[in-house]
């Protein structure tokens, strides 16, 4: 859940607030689970489980588990930590260490130590405790309330104007911050190198089109434009007729002078310049 750090009163004024009582929170949601329980439960069951719903209240006097820090801390992680709930699965490839057709071990982080630990599991444990996070269809992932919902939308945004004009700069960082990355941006971010250079001749180059070797052949998978199109059609055709000799000659050549061979200058094959 994420909340602004205040409210608007009826008035239409901000007030300021950024607190949050965790412990009556852990109170409530041991109320609500123990209801929960009940509720789904036969009368007949009830009373065989009533002994263990009250020793599970009264041996937890400060509430169930609840994972919410008491203090701000960093806001770009904990909106990444819940993001990954909203759009992501229950578990990443990256945590999942080895599997044998029988068996899956993967690696977590126990909240209670903090300590990083691995677990083995059957493949049908495995897939019972991964589809429980699947919601259900037509599951609305993500609820807007309070100064968020439609009914308060034009009041909020009445008042962000203002509040805009008085701290425009400071606004225009945050955006340039939050905002989305791009495909290039991302990949330079994972710590590889920038796709739109061209590994060999360090030469820029923009994204017009793909070719791909399928069945001993290049083929057009991606054509942005007829002009690309024919374009790609005319450079698959030239190295089909072109650089194929000359690639069996160099071979040749180096079989029967191997140690007198120099180096050729040759054409890069991701950006068609050629280099030395």
């Amino acid at each position: 859940m994420l909340v602004t750090m205040g409210g608007l009163t009826k008035k239409g004024e901000w007030k300021s607030y950024d607190f949050l009582p965790f412990a009556m929170l852990r109170k409530q949601w041991q109320t609500v689970v123990l209801k929960l329980i009940r509720n789904g439960v036969s009368k007949k069951e009830k009373k065989r489980i009533q002994p263990r719903l009250q020793k599970a209240f009264t041996n937890n006097g400060e509430g169930f588990y609840v994972y919410a820090p008491k203090q701000k801390g960093k806001i770009k992680e904990q909106l990444r930590y819940i993001g990954r709930y909203i759009r992501r699965p229950a578990i990443g490839i990256n945590r999942i260490e080895a599997y044998d057709g029988q068996f899956v071990t993967f690696k977590y982080i126990d909240k209670t130590d903090g300590r990083e630990k691995r677990e083995t599991v059957s493949v049908e444990e495995f897939i019972s405790r991964l589809i429980r996070h699947i919601p259900d269809e037509q599951f609305k992932t993500i609820r807007h309330y309070g100064m968020y919902s439609r009914r308060a939308k034009n009041l909020s945004k009445k008042l962000l104007a203002l509040w805009q004009q008085n701290t425009r700069r400071w606004v225009v960082k945050v955006k340039k911050v939050l905002r989305r990355q791009t495909w290039r941006e991302r990949i330079i971010a994972s710590g590889q190198k920038d796709p739109l250079i061209c590994k060999k001749c360090g030469n820029d180059y923009e994204y017009k089109g793909e070719v791909c070797l399928e069945e001993g052949g290049l083929k057009i998978k991606v054509a942005l434009g007829s002009y690309t199109k024919k374009f790609l059609e005319e450079e698959i055709r030239y190295l089909t007729s072109i650089q194929t000799p000359k690639i069996r000659k160099e071979k040749e050549k180096e079989k029967e002078t191997p140690s007198a061979s120099q180096p050729e200058k040759q054409t890069c094959q991701l950006c068609l310049f050629d280099v030395s």
